[in-house]
Order: C-alpha cells, then structure tokens, then sequence
C-alpha cells in the first residue's frame, strides 16, 4: 500500500449530503489543504465557496453535473458544466443518462457526454463520467466505458454512491475497456484503507469518499 500522501493525492474528499452546511464545506475545504486531497467535490451551489476557500493551495474543486439521476437535458447538462467552469470548478463528474444506455440509445448518450467533455476541453478541466454500475449489466458497463472514452471523457466513474457502491470487478471491468485511455475512479462505499488498497489493486487511480480524513489517518497521516 502507498504511503498517506501519495494515497490522498488519490482521493477525492466529497460532501455532497443535501443537508450539508457551509461550515461544513469550509471544514471539508480546511482537511483537504491539510491533507492534500486530489480535490473537494461539493454540490454545484457550493463550487463558488470551495473556489475561495482553497485559493492559494493545490486542491481542486471537483463539482456533479446532473447529479443524481442523469436524466436532465443534454442542454440542462451544458449549462451547468459552463456555470461551475465559470466560478473555477476545474473536474466535474457527469451522470450518462442511464436510462438512454439501457435503451441502446448509443449516440444519444455519446453526444450527451461529449457536450460536458467539450466545455471542459475548452477550458483543460477534468470530466469524469459516473455509470451507477449497480444497474448495468456487465455488457451495458462495457458499452458505457467505451462511449465515455470516444466522447472525450478523462475518467469513468463506479458510481454516485447513492445506488450502490464500488466494487472491484467492476472496477476491473472498467480499467479492461478503457486501459490507459481514460482514469478509473471508484466511489461510493469506501470507508477504509483496505477498501482503498483492494480498488487499487483492481485499476482505480482515484478514488470518492466522504471517509478521507478517516482512511489518510489509518495510514499514518497526523491528526
């Protein structure tokens, strides 16, 4: 297993409960510079705040697009990616609209994400996109992995957390389809450091959690 630094480094430090506070996302802001999380991911009504909070520290703002579903207009997705560019998100992790894939609808949701991608192309952000692996067939998995790399997705993304959670195969799935075109990201359930270790063992090289603090402190990081 990695050393603390290198495994936050890995981490995606989340709070995106709906009844999250702005103390608490300044809490989440102040851990993350503490312990250099790769980012914080907050709801898109918090990026502004986070935005101010880490200036001057190497934290990014990571902000879902579409969140939870995925099932919101393409255009409703556009928008929402432009607004929290605006305000300095730089990663932003996108819903597919899950619903299309399961109904072979391949270019509607290639186009649905490439619409996402092009706003963080225009601006060098990161877009993740989430599959909510729970309710995908291992075929539907593949299929999702594939479209998110050809509409220019950076990372594919387990899950929201809200449906399930990471799993290693399928992380392992994920990382055999996308290879090294893309960064797999597992999310949702992971509480520990051995959790941590077994998804990158499988191929994750980032990883969403709300435990963070909890997982960088087991492996020696100070209180």
């Amino acid at each position: 297993m990695k050393d603390w630094r290198s495994v936050a480094r890995m981490i995606d430090h989340t709070l995106l409960k709906p009844e999250a506070t702005r103390s608490q996302i300044l809490e989440l802001c102040n851990e993350a510079a503490k312990y250099h999380f790769a980012t914080v991911c907050v709801q898109p009504s918090w990026a502004a705040l986070a935005v101010h909070a880490l200036q001057g520290t190497d934290i990014k703002v990571d902000v879902p697009i579409g969140f939870p579903q995925g099932a919101v207009l393409t255009s409703v997705k556009r928008f929402e990616a432009a607004e929290v560019l605006k305000v300095g998100a730089t990663e932003l992790d996108m819903v597919l609209n899950i619903g299309a894939l399961k109904s072979g609808a391949r270019e509607y949701v290639e186009t649905d994400i490439r619409a996402v991608a092009e706003r963080t192309r225009e601006v060098g952000a990161v877009l993740k996109v989430i599959l909510e692996a729970t309710l995908l067939s291992d075929e539907e998995k593949r299929l999702a992995c594939e479209l998110a790399v050809v509409a220019g997705a950076d990372f594919v993304k387990t899950s929201t957390g809200l449906v399930g959670g990471a799993t290693a195969e399928d992380v392992r799935l994920m990382r055999s389809v996308v290879e090294e075109r893309a960064g797999v990201k597992a999310s949702g359930g992971i509480r520990n450091a051995a959790e941590v270790a077994v998804m990158f063992a499988a191929g994750a090289n980032r990883i969403g959690t709300s435990a963070g603090v909890k997982i960088v402190r087991e492996l020696g990081a100070p209180e």
